[in-house]
């Protein structure tokens, strides 16, 4: 062959990011559904709903966006092939904006979940869902940021889901639930919110969120402990600083009222330095102790209040979410 045959770099580089892109699709396209809800509305109202679902298993379980199970107990799952299933809904997190359903359908293809904690920004990921009612739509694009986290509240709880993957893939109404892959194929993050133009949004699919579906699917919820504080990462003085070996705490703002932090002494000021023994630098800290496993008992934990640190004990509640 000579030089005059062979295909300039550009096209090279242009033909092994389109088999990425197809190779993706193909695997995981008969893996994702186009949903469709029926919600109730104020006055005895109804009105339609839509997203993508992701199935997981062969036996009929799949991933969803929270929110766009909302209001509902049961729904439509259509494939590309045509074929059409009814989903009950298993248990919803809104406080994660993840929701599991159970298809009647057996024999179906099931997604392989992947890791986001591998995810490097730049690198290519392929969104796959339902956008504006299309089916199988397919957009590809890159891992704009890595790490933000996507504030959530339900009734009076609220919640930063962490390590939220933003992406320029092409999202729209009707992505949300939908599957954000690697260029392996497995599911990295389920897509969740479209930030503006250019900008998704993706849950990661990690330890943290593994952990909540695999909740959802036994049990239906999530329990999640709180002690009744609101605060931010603060620098911290240079006595508690050189006490705990650490630059930065969590300033406490607020102590809600009747909250086990109220009941044992927590006062708006207190920098929380560790929880037992484990170091305190940023809410995110706080928050991942925050799981079902703090009910068991209390926890013990170090402030610097004035000049001095002090032990607070404290027995986590239930968090309600609406």
């Amino acid at each position: 062959m000579s030089f005059l045959d062979e295909p300039p770099p550009d096209d090279e580089a242009l033909d092994a990011y389109s088999q990425v892109v197809t190779t993706v699709a193909e695997r995981l396209t008969p893996s994702v559904a186009s949903l469709r809800v029926v919600q109730r509305a104020g006055r005895g109202g109804v009105v339609q709903g839509a997203g993508s679902g992701v199935v997981i298993s062969s036996d009929g379980f799949a991933i969803t966006s929270a929110h766009v199970v909302a209001g509902t107990s049961r729904g439509s799952a259509a494939f590309v092939d045509g074929h059409e299933e009814r989903f009950e809904v298993v248990g919803r997190d809104e406080l994660s904006d993840l929701a599991v359903l159970r298809l009647d359908g057996r024999d179906l293809h099931p997604a392989d979940l992947g890791d986001a904690s591998r995810l490097r920004v730049g690198q290519l990921v392929v969104a796959i869902g339902n956008p504006l009612g299309f089916s199988g739509s397919v957009t590809a694009g890159v891992v704009s940021a890595l790490g933000r986290a996507l504030p959530l509240s339900s009734g009076r709880a609220t919640r930063l889901v962490e390590n939220v993957i933003q992406t320029d893939a092409a999202l729209n109404p009707g992505n949300s639930g939908g599957a954000l892959a690697d260029g392996q194929g497995t599911v990295v993050g389920i897509n969740t919110a479209v930030a503006g133009i250019g900008l998704g949004l993706a849950v990661p699919i990690d330890d943290a969120t593994r952990k909540i579906i695999s909740a959802l699917m036994r049990d239906g919820r999530v329990r999640r402990a709180y002690i009744g504080v609101t605060g931010g990462s603060r620098p911290l003085p240079p006595r508690a600083a050189a006490a705990v070996g650490r630059a930065m705490g969590v300033e406490v703002m607020e102590v809600v009222a009747d909250s086990p932090a109220a009941r044992t002494g927590f006062l708006p000021g207190d920098i929380i330095l560790e929880v037992d023994a484990i170091p305190i630098q940023d809410v995110a800290d706080l928050q991942r102790l925050m799981v079902g496993e703090a009910l068991g008992g209390p926890m013990r934990v170090l402030v610097w209040r004035g000049a001095d640190t002090r032990t607070i004990v404290v027995q986590p509640a239930e968090l309600e979410a609406a």
